[in-house]
């Protein structure tokens, strides 16, 4: 737990001059009460404008820019910090494609502002009381804000409203998405007709399953050649391409670029 101020202060140019792309590993929370955050987010520049929440999943490959003048609140932690019953009332909230950039419900960004404070006071304070009391009340808070910021329009309105079937398929694809790549796999998987999973799929996204998983299969080829620095023969193993030249194929219909090309993009930050 610290701030943004602290943590820009703390790391000097680092990892912002030049930006770096690194895989997050624990959940990155910030509020932004002063300035402008922008920050990018599985290769997507998200603009954070004050009384807004930055959320950054682990597995999201992100990459920070200056953050100049910009203050709030910046929270670190690991999934498991959560305690079984909030971790599942949370889940669909904390999956790879829930929104990266929150704004919380008038009535509680006052509240959330303050917990999040009350959470970077309590962190501070260690040795003002005895250790578990300090560690369940910093836990406590935690959850307490993660459970309110859940109901930012942002996130009642997506995802939390899909189809069951829909949120069953993004579990599915996953655990699967190297081995598996066609809808009629899912379908098989989830006991469902095609039918129903394309149907659940174009209510929840407007896109058929089909690109849900080719979009899937993309983002964990542009993690690894732009952030990993993984070949494109690498990745198209990885990914169960049956070639090289056909994962080429696939992601420069995607991207217009080859994965050569794309590669050396990332690895040469803008100036």
């Amino acid at each position: 737990m610290t701030t943004v101020e602290d943590f820009h202060a703390d790391h000097d140019d680092w990892p912002w001059n030049p930006p770096r792309p690194g895989r997050a590993t624990f959940h990155y929370l910030i509020l932004v009460t002063e300035g402008e955050l922008r920050h990018d987010v599985d290769h997507v520049t998200r603009t954070v404008a004050p009384g807004q929440w930055l959320w950054v999943r682990p597995g999201h490959v992100q990459c920070w820019h200056d953050p100049g003048s910009t203050r709030g609140p910046f929270i670190l932690f690991e999934p498991g910090a959560l305690r079984p019953d909030t971790a599942r009332e949370l889940a669909p909230l904390t999956t790879h494609d829930a929104p990266a950039v929150l704004t919380p419900h008038p009535d509680d960004a006052p509240w959330l502002e303050q917990t999040a404070l009350q959470l970077l006071d309590e962190h501070r304070a260690l040795g003002r009381r005895p250790l578990t009391a300090h560690h369940a009340l910093r836990c406590s808070l935690l959850e307490a804000l993660l459970l309110r910021l859940a109901n930012s329009p942002d996130l009642t309105t997506a995802p939390s409203q899909r189809r069951p079937v829909y949120e069953r398929f993004l579990d599915a694809l996953e655990l699967h998405h190297r081995e598996l790549h066609h809808v009629d796999d899912y379908a098989r998987l989830l006991g469902c007709s095609v039918r129903t999973l394309s149907r659940a799929a174009q209510a929840a996204t407007g896109t058929g399953a089909r690109q849900v998983i080719d979009e899937r299969r993309l983002l964990e080829a542009r993690r690894l050649l732009g952030h990993a620095r993984w070949t494109a023969r690498a990745v198209a193993d990885h990914l169960g391409f049956t070639d090289t030249a056909n994962f080429g194929r696939f992601f420069r219909h995607h991207t217009g670029l080859t994965p050569a090309a794309y590669a050396a993009r990332q690895a040469t930050p803008d100036p």
